[in-house]
């Protein structure tokens, strides 16, 4: 993550929601630990490359993340500080969940996270180990979730997505939400038991999705290149200037905005930071006036009141794609319930997402 200056030691120490308690480097596989040693020695602040401090890193889903940091030395000469008030250099370091590998591409997902920081959108990666990676670490805080309701933060996020959905990625542009749900179906049949894929009705979803992409595909199809899992753990501002960072890329491909941003509405109504983080809560999803002025913030490019065809013609397909996270994410968690041993209660995590989109599904139907 990104280091971004003149944040004060208590703020980077939220950063990412961040215990307070080092750990054991133990903690990071040998690899990774020979890395950040060679990456501190080549430091010349850092004042010993060995005195290697751990701490865990709260809100991600399927890594385990970690901040490493050292004390850095004074200049020549100097009294050295107290060890409180002495700098830290710090890096983010990232270990791979088990089971990603169903779910997305990681050598495409490096690709996508260098390609993000040539264009100045992210961290920069520092270097990689057979099972994960080291990236600069942003000096800021991760949003939360009553941050998705604040007007003003709501507004960042529009504009910062808009910049998102408008970079000139590398590949081909072709939407790959279609081809995501499908193969996601047919791996959550593979990984069910036949009771499981009965409660679920995965046997209907075939048809469902193939239904779905026709009623989607009659849109207006407005394609750019999607985050696909922007929640607010993914979103983090430097409160002093107000900037927004979006990070963590492994989902992002080029798909409908209008998906990208009906996912973020569908996040709203999540708290992974909550005491049961699988529960949903959907009477926080944006209501219409919310919704729109969120539209119109994202529309606004040119400081002119947008076209109000537009605007309607974009929320009613944001609508239509709502359906699409649900489905997306009920896969996710039937997967990740049989491939993940994350405490988190992905099955019931899937059934509400199911159990939404049959709602909705019917109301839109109707």
């Amino acid at each position: 993550m990104v280091a971004i200056e003149n944040q004060n030691q208590s703020q980077a120490a939220v950063a990412v929601a961040a215990e307070a308690v080092p750990a054991p480097a133990s903690r990071i596989p040998r690899e990774a630990r020979r890395l950040l040693h060679e990456l501190a020695a080549a430091w010349a602040d850092v004042a010993d490359c060995r005195a290697l401090e751990v701490v865990p890193l709260k809100g991600a889903m399927t890594n385990e993340v970690y901040q490493a940091r050292w004390l850095t030395a004074g200049p020549a000469g100097q009294k050295e500080e107290p060890r409180a008030e002495r700098e830290v250099r710090k890096v983010l370091v990232r270990i791979y969940g088990d089971g990603v590998d169903l779910f997305f591409d990681r050598e495409d997902e490096v690709r996508t996270f260098e390609c993000m920081s040539r264009h100045g959108q992210g961290p920069r990666l520092l270097g990689r180990f057979p099972n994960g990676r080291v990236e600069e670490f942003i000096h800021a805080r991760t949003l939360s979730a009553a941050d998705l309701r604040d007007p003003e933060i709501s507004a960042l996020v529009a504009s910062k997505l808009r910049e998102f959905h408008n970079l000139d990625m590398p590949g081909p542009k072709s939407v790959l939400i279609w081809d995501r749900l499908r193969n996601w179906l047919r791996t959550a049949k593979s990984l069910c038991p036949p009771e499981e894929a009965k409660e679920f009705r995965l046997d209907s979803l075939e048809n469902q999705i193939t239904a779905l992409e026709n009623e989607c595909s009659g849109d207006y199809q407005w394609i750019g290149f999607c985050h696909n899992d922007l929640q607010y753990g993914n979103i983090m501002i430097d409160e002093e200037t107000n900037v927004l960072t979006i990070i963590d890329y492994e989902y992002a491909s080029f798909n409908p905005v209008a998906y990208d941003i009906a996912n973020h509405f569908c996040e709203m109504a999540a708290d992974y930071h909550s005491s049961k983080p699988h529960i949903l809560d959907y009477s926080r999803y944006p209501d219409v006036d919310e919704q729109k002025r969120f539209v119109k913030t994202y529309l606004n490019i040119s400081g002119e009141e947008p076209d109000a065809e537009v605007v309607e013609n974009l929320l009613q397909s944001i609508e239509k794609h709502t359906l699409s996270s649900h489905l997306v994410w009920g896969l996710w968690g039937i997967i990740s319930d049989h491939v993940n041993d994350i405490d988190f209660d992905y099955k019931e995590y899937a059934r509400q997402r199911f159990e939404q989109y049959w709602h909705k599904s019917a109301i839109l139907t109707s």
